[in-house]
C-alpha cells in the first residue's frame, strides 16, 4: 500500500498562527501520548506508522509547503511539489505519476487522504479495509464515508445504493455536493455518509484515466507543464465519473480542526507561550511573541499574538475571522524551513523607495542556509549565538556570537550551523522578496 497525504491551505482561519507559508496542519499546538507537542500532520503519520498500514508515505504540497514538512518530518517519506497551485485532480496526478516513475506496479492500491483529519485508530483500520477492497476488486474506487453525527451543509454527502448498518463496502447511488441543512437531513435518513475526502484504487487505474486526459506526459513533462494542467477537483474529475465506485462507512472520531473553536476543543493546555492569566474561564491564549500576553477575565474567548498578528475573539464567532484578515500583511512574518526558522522583526519602507527588512533566524546543529546570492538587496549578519561556517565568494571563515558580516548584492553566500546558531538579518534595498534569490550546488 502506498498512501498520499494532500498538504494544502492558505492558513486564514486560523490567523495570526497561520500564514500562506505555515497553514493549520503544521501548528505544533496538539500533544503526543509522550506529552511532548505535535502538529496535524505530525499526528496523522504517526498514526499511520502506529497502525503499521505502510512506510511507503508520498506528501503532496506546494512548493512554498515543503521546507516546513522537512522540518517537521525529516527525510521519513517523499515530497511533491506543485510548481503551481492546479486544485486536487493534478496534485494527485502528478503524485501517482511519481509512484510510477519509482517502479510502484500498476496494481498497487493507493490511499489518497488529507494530512489534517482528527481521528482515532479505526480510522486508519477502515484505511486498511478501504486497500483490501480495491485489492480484491470489489470496485475500482473505495470512498470513506463518515457516518454523520448531524445534518452539516459544511460537507458533501456520498449516498449508498442501499441503506445499511454494517461496515462493509457498499455501492454507491449517487454525491450531493455540500446541501443545505434540510436537505442534509433526507440525505441523512437515506442513509447518506460525509465525504471524509479519503480514496483507494489502483495506481493503474489513475494513471489509465491520466493517460487520457494528459496524454504522453510522465512524470518529468507533467512538473514542466504543470501549469498547463485542467484546474478541477479529484472529486470532479475522477469521483463524480467513476462507473465502479463503492463507499466503506466510518464511525468514530472525525473532526477538521480548520477553525479556533474547533481546535480548542482538542487542546490539552489552554494557554502556551509567555502568557499570564487570571479569572479566565474556556478561553484560550497562545503567544509565539517574547513579550507578554496577559489576559484577565477573559470569558469563551480566544487571543492569539504571533509576528503576523493578534487575534481577539469569542470562542463562538472565530469562524468570521477568515473574511476579515483575506488582504492582511504583505508576506509572512513566520515560516519554518527545513534548517530552523525565521521571524520578521521589522519593515520599513522609506519615501525614497528603499526598504528595510529585520529578520531573526536560526539553524539547527548541521543545517545550512543554501549557497545563494541576490540581485536587488544587501544583507548585515550580526550573530548573537552559537557557532557556524560562513562561505563569502568561495573562502570559508568560523562565524560566532558578536560577529558582524555585510553581503552585497550578487555576492555569493553559504551558512552552516554547528551548534545552535541565531542571527539578525537586516536586509536592504528596493526589493526585498522572498523570489531574490539564485541557488548554486555546494558541497560543504
Amino acid at each position: 500500500m502506498k498512501i498520499i497525504l494532500l498538504s494544502g491551505g492558505s492558513g486564514k482561519r486560523l490567523w495570526p498562527l497561520s500564514n500562506d507559508a505555515r497553514s493549520k496542519q503544521f501548528l505544533r499546538l496538539l500533544t503526543r501520548p509522550d506529552g511532548e507537542p505535535e502538529s496535524m500532520i505530525q499526528r496523522v503519520v504517526r498514526q499511520i506508522k502506529d497502525a503499521g498500514l505502510t512506510d511507503d508515505i508520498v506528501v503532496a504540497t506546494g512548493i512554498n509547503q515543503k521546507d516546513a514538512i522537512e522540518s517537521q518530518l525529516g527525510d521519513a517519506l517523499s515530497i511533491v511539489t506543485e510548481p503551481c497551485r492546479r486544485d486536487t485532480f493534478p496534485a494527485i496526478v502528478l503524485a501517482c505519476s511519481y509512484l510510477a516513475s519509482k517502479g510502484t506496479p500498476a496494481d498497487e492500491p493507493v490511499i489518497v487522504m488529507p494530512c489534517d483529519s482528527y481521528t482515532e485508530a479505526q480510522y486508519f483500520k477502515v484505511i486498511g479495509r478501504m486497500a483490501h477492497a480495491v485489492s480484491d476488486g470489489v470496485a475500482d474506487l473505495v470512498l470513506m464515508g463518515i457516518r454523520p453525527t448531524y445534518p452539516s451543509a459544511k460537507y458533501g454527502y456520498i449516498v449508498p445504493a442501499e441503506k445499511a448498518e454494517g461496515d462493509g463496502a457498499q455501492p454507491v447511488k449517487r454525491f450531493t455536493e455540500k446541501p443545505d441543512v434540510p436537505t442534509a437531513e433526507k440525505l441523512i435518513a437515506e442513509g447518506a455518509f460525509w465525504n471524509g475526502g479519503v480514496f483507494a484504487f489502483r495506481l493503474g487505474y489513475l494513471s489509465d484515466i491520466a493517460a487520457r486526459v494528459m496524454p504522453g506526459m510522465d512524470f518529468k513533462a507533467l512538473r514542466n507543464n504543470y501549469a498547463t494542467l485542467p484546474k478541477i477537483s479529484f472529486d470532479y474529475e475522477v469521483v463524480e465519473k467513476a462507473t465502479s465506485v463503492a463507499v466503506m462507512p466510518y464511525a468514530g472520531q472525525w473532526k477538521d480542526l480548520g477553525t479556533w473553536n474547533t481546535l480548542t476543543d482538542e487542546l490539552e493546555q489552554p494557554f502556551h507561550g509567555n502568557v499570564v492569566v487570571e479569572d479566565c474561564g474556556n478561553s484560550y491564549v497562545i503567544n509565539e511573541l517574547e513579550i507578554p500576553v496577559v489576559a484577565i477575565g477573559a470569558k469563551s474567548m480566544v487571543i492569539a499574538a504571533s509576528p503576523d498578528g493578534i487575534l481577539v475573539s469569542e470562542l463562538a464567532k472565530s469562524e468570521n475571522l477568515k473574511h476579515l484578515v483575506d488582504g492582511l500583511g504583505k508576506r509572512p512574518m513566520y515560516e519554518e524551513r527545513r534548517w530552523g526558522e525565521y521571524k520578521v522583526i521589522d519593515y520599513i519602507e522609506f519615501k525614497d523607495g528603499n526598504c528595510a527588512l529585520t529578520k531573526q533566524l536560526t539553524l539547527r546543529p548541521g543545517c545550512s542556509i543554501s549557497y545563494q546570492r541576490h540581485s536587488f538587496r544587501t544583507e548585515t549578519w550580526t550573530f548573537i549565538n552559537g557557532e557556524g561556517e560562513l562561505v563569502l565568494n568561495g573562502e570559508r571563515r568560523t562565524v560566532k556570537a558578536g560577529d558582524v558580516i555585510t553581503i552585497g548584492s550578487g555576492e555569493m553566500h553559504a551558512l552552516r550551523a554547528t551548534t545552535p546558531l541565531t542571527f539578525i538579518e537586516v536586509q536592504q534595498g528596493t526589493s526585498l522578496v522572498e523570489d531574490d534569490i539564485e541557488r548554486f550546488d555546494f558541497e560543504w
